[in-house]
């Protein structure tokens, strides 16, 4: 039994937890792990070519792409930070994770999710200025803004991520730490808890709604301003190239929001949904955006997208 592996624990706070996996697919984890691997190495792949391309090409050295560098960087901790613990659960059965080091990937895990949502409400300023306010793009979008900008997601993230190491040091969890998941997230820990998670569940909802809410609401009102900007454009070509540019942006948050929202009501009120979907859609929902954001801009951006081609042309 996993559980006879576990020592020293306290009533209060174990020493470490059991990160079982996927629920009721134990025995096909040794399958699972493969197309999860493929992902990830596509991941690291993706991302650490724009990054590369990026960081090397000073002509790309504008607001557009740096925000694009700062997903990049972001998606690869996103991935980064569950991923190799779950391939070593699913291929080495190592199951064990420490106390701390479960507060730890829950703290990265938020924190890069949090980092990603407002840097795809920074991106969608840009487009804005751009489109809507081109004679003053780089004037408002210079090199001391841009940093502030990257810095403001960082920092804002870390502030409302902190406090859910606070309320998770707060609980007693009684012996329990056995987390039917395959990483470690806030409400999957707490609900290990025996005591009230009241203040961890009301928290988490307030920070999910003003927050990330509040990112997707001024996502929208500005796409909204884009569009009707874009569609009083005399030129045909002008609308199309407005469009082409923001459709890679509207799809990489429709490939993060949508499964990122899915997930966290999922883990709340969704009751019915079977626990083995839930662990799978919530490591996709941190798996899939690194993986297609890459793409989604390689294909759709002819900037990165002939830069790719000459990068791998020229190692041939």
């Amino acid at each position: 039994m996993l559980s006879a592996l576990v020592t020293n624990d306290t009533a209060f706070h174990p020493s470490t937890f059991i990160l079982l996996g996927i629920p009721g697919m134990q025995d096909q984890h040794m399958w699972a792990a493969i197309p999860f691997c493929s992902m990830y190495i596509l991941a690291l792949i993706g991302n650490g070519t724009i990054i590369y391309i990026i960081m090397t090409d000073r002509t790309l050295h504008e607001p557009m792409y740096l925000f694009l560098c700062l997903l990049s960087i972001t998606d690869l901790i996103l991935c980064s930070t569950t991923l190799p613990k779950m391939l070593t659960i699913f291929w080495l059965r190592s199951h064990i994770i420490s106390y701390h080091g479960c507060l730890t990937q829950m703290f990265f895990v938020h924190t890069a999710s949090g980092t990603e949502s407002a840097v795809l409400l920074a991106m969608a300023f840009d487009r804005y200025v751009a489109i809507c306010r081109p004679l003053h793009y780089t004037s408002i979008l210079n090199a001391a803004v841009i940093g502030k900008i990257g810095l403001a997601c960082v920092v804002r993230a870390l502030l409302f991520v902190f406090p859910f190491v606070i309320l998770i040091e707060r609980l007693p969890f009684c012996g329990h730490h056995i987390i039917p998941h395959t990483y470690c997230e806030h409400m999957g820990i707490a609900k290990l808890a025996c005591a009230s998670i009241k203040p961890n569940t009301i928290y988490g909802l307030t920070v999910a709604l003003s927050v990330t809410g509040m990112d997707v609401v001024l996502i929208a009102t500005s796409y909204g301003l884009i569009l009707r900007a874009v569609l009083r454009l005399p030129s045909k070509d002008a609308q199309f190239r407005a469009f082409s540019t923001c459709g890679a942006h509207i799809c990489v948050i429709l490939i993060f929001y949508v499964p990122a929202f899915f997930s966290f009501f999922t883990h709340r009120f969704g009751h019915q949904v079977p626990p083995h979907v839930h662990i799978v859609l919530a490591n996709l929902y941190l798996l899939v955006p690194p993986v297609l954001n890459p793409l989604v801009y390689g294909i759709n951006t002819k900037q990165i997208r002939l830069r790719v081609f000459g990068f791998f042309m020229g190692r041939r």
